[in-house]
């Protein structure tokens, strides 16, 4: 009967036993493979075995770490390699829509000179400019005019002087044609009668 109970209590302390050690590998199992590269040292570090001054670590421990940490290495690398990648084509685009800005400037520029600008005579000149010269030209034209009008007025009032002065002489002229005509009259009136003298004396 006590062998029987002995052998319980081995059997339940063995059972303890492993239990204990189940557990323990899957609690130090998930901390290796989970958590940072950091994590991961300081809990080889924190559970490793005490040998006088020196840590007694597990090999299985070592070789997790290790390919825990050249698979970090890895994935690192090629989110390097990709966000590289990324970046060259980024790059790309940046430089593309550059150019693209640069093309479509000019265009705007372009556009803003041809509206800002007029052709005049084959030449694109600022519109303040173009209005310049246009006022410039209207006000010589006037000028212009002004001056015809004024050498027309002066002309036409010399021509109207001159036409009175016309009128004036040839008024003068037939007075003075009529006197002549009276006086020729006269005189051949008067030679008339001396001629009828003459002969009534004879």
């Amino acid at each position: 009967m006590m062998k029987t109970k002995k052998n319980l209590l081995t059997a339940f302390a063995l059972t303890l036993v492993v239990s204990f050690s189940v557990w323990a590998q899957e609690k130090e199992e998930p901390s290796l493979n989970d958590g940072s590269i950091d994590q991961q040292f300081e809990y080889i570090m924190t559970e490793a075995n005490n040998y006088r001054n020196y840590k007694v670590v597990k090999t299985a421990w070592l070789n997790t770490l290790k390919k825990n940490t050249l698979d970090s290495i890895a994935r690192l690398e090629k989110e390097l390699s990709s966000s590289i990648e990324l970046t060259s084509t980024q790059k790309a685009e940046i430089d593309g829509l550059k150019e693209e800005l640069a093309g479509t400037n000019e265009q705007l520029t372009n556009v803003t000179e041809e509206k800002d600008s007029i052709s005049f005579f084959g030449a694109w000149i600022a519109k303040p400019v173009y209005k310049s010269i246009m006022w410039g030209i209207v006000g010589v034209l006037t000028l212009v005019l002004l001056f015809f009008i004024y050498r027309f007025k002066n002309a036409n009032a010399v021509t109207q002087q001159a036409k009175k002065s016309l009128a004036e002489l040839e008024m003068e002229y037939e007075e003075h044609r009529r006197k002549a005509l009276e006086r020729e009259q006269k005189a051949r009136r008067q030679l008339q009668d001396e001629i009828n003298k003459q002969k009534m004396q004879k």
